[in-house]
């Protein structure tokens, strides 16, 4: 059994904070100037060059690469051999967040009460964090600094079997339409197909943390998401819909089985700072 104390969790939450949002992946940056060569329209690329400027001011000038820098969002790969002592594991997050946020210049953007108070916490905490206990005594943990502006843009829909496939391209393809330019494209479709009602929304938000240089291990989800990024480049929206036929870089689709009598689909849609960064401990 290995110890591990949260204590030595802080710094390493705080520093996945600050450098998740001030430093883009090079997977999006090679992703946008690949599109940026099939572009056809002058304003898009002329779009797509000002993000990838703006992304090597961040860079250097040691900035949030976007002002909106999101709810501090956690996935944690805990190893069943790992003892977590000295403390709260999950207070030892929120420290880290409270700490990056503030000494990172980063926006909090929490709320207390979701409806009637809406007083802002003042400090990005509580963290949202999903723990699976896996084999092993080390710790994984990814940051997925999530924005509003393409949250609100997701959704779940507890579609028939009947509906099949075609119902369910249908159903993204309409979402992203039904966007627009609210998420800031060129954006990210992560698509969460099966479990139940909660676990399609988890598995949308996880299938965003797989790189866009990497295919779908599964080929006949690897076909439905090229079909889907066609479908969706198709519609014309553009980058921050100003029109083109860069309106996503990528889908993504995780699966599970499910019931019998359903067949839940979840979107989320990431934003072109989608961001994320993890560290083994």
């Amino acid at each position: 059994m290995r110890e591990i104390n949260v204590k030595d969790l802080i710094p390493i939450v705080k520093k996945l904070c600050i450098e998740a949002n001030y430093y883009i992946g090079e997977d999006i940056i090679s992703k946008i100037k690949e599109f940026k060569e099939k572009e056809e329209s002058p304003t898009a690329k002329n779009v797509l060059d000002i993000l990838l400027e703006n992304y090597e001011l961040a860079e250097k000038e040691q900035m949030p690469i976007c002002q909106d820098t999101g709810v501090a969002v956690y996935f944690v790969e805990l190893g069943q051999d790992v003892h977590i002592v000295g403390g709260d594991f999950t207070e030892a997050i929120n420290e880290g967040v409270r700490q990056g946020y503030k000494d990172g210049y980063l926006r909090k953007s929490m709320v207390d009460d979701p409806i009637i108070d809406r007083i802002n916490t003042k400090d990005n905490t509580p963290a949202i964090i999903y723990t699976d206990i896996v084999p092993g005594d080390e710790i994984k943990i990814t940051i997925a600094p999530k924005g509003g502006g393409s949250e609100n843009m997701s959704e779940v829909k507890m579609m028939k079997a009947a509906d099949g496939i075609e119902g369910v391209i249908d159903f993204v393809v309409d979402r992203i339409n039904r966007s627009g330019g609210n998420p800031c494209p060129p954006i990210v479709v992560g698509v969460g197909l099966g479990g139940n009602f909660e676990q399609s929304a988890l598995l949308a938000k996880k299938s965003l943390l797989r790189s866009l240089t990497e295919k779908n291990p599964d080929p006949k989800w690897a076909k439905v998401e090229d079909e889907i990024l066609e479908k969706v480049n198709n519609l014309g929206i553009g980058p921050q819909g100003l029109g083109g036929r860069t309106t996503a870089l990528g889908v993504f689709i995780l699966s599970k089985p499910c019931h019998i009598a359903s067949m839940p689909v979840a979107v989320n849609v990431q934003c072109h700072a989608a961001r994320h960064k993890s560290v083994v401990i």
